[in-house]
């Protein structure tokens, strides 16, 4: 069963890059290989929806999506 899941483009743009660049992040939490493959699974989904990993200003997207999201949560 699929689950709808919503997101702005901002948190889902933060979480990609989280969920991309993790290297160790799974070892450090003591995931194992249901939980990393779940993540996994979520990191896919963003990535076919996102335009923005693919722009050549990919790291000023990124900071800018941050930035907004940390305004909103008033950080």
């Amino acid at each position: 069963m699929d689950l709808p899941i919503s997101l702005d483009s901002d948190a889902a743009l933060v979480l990609f890059e989280l969920l991309a660049s993790r290297t160790d992040i799974s070892d450090s939490l003591g995931l194992g290989s249901p939980e990393r493959a779940a993540l996994d699974l979520f990191e896919a989904s963003l990535e076919r929806s996102l335009t923005e990993p693919f722009a050549p200003n990919y790291s000023e997207l990124l900071v800018a999506a941050k930035r907004r999201l940390g305004e909103r949560q008033g950080t």
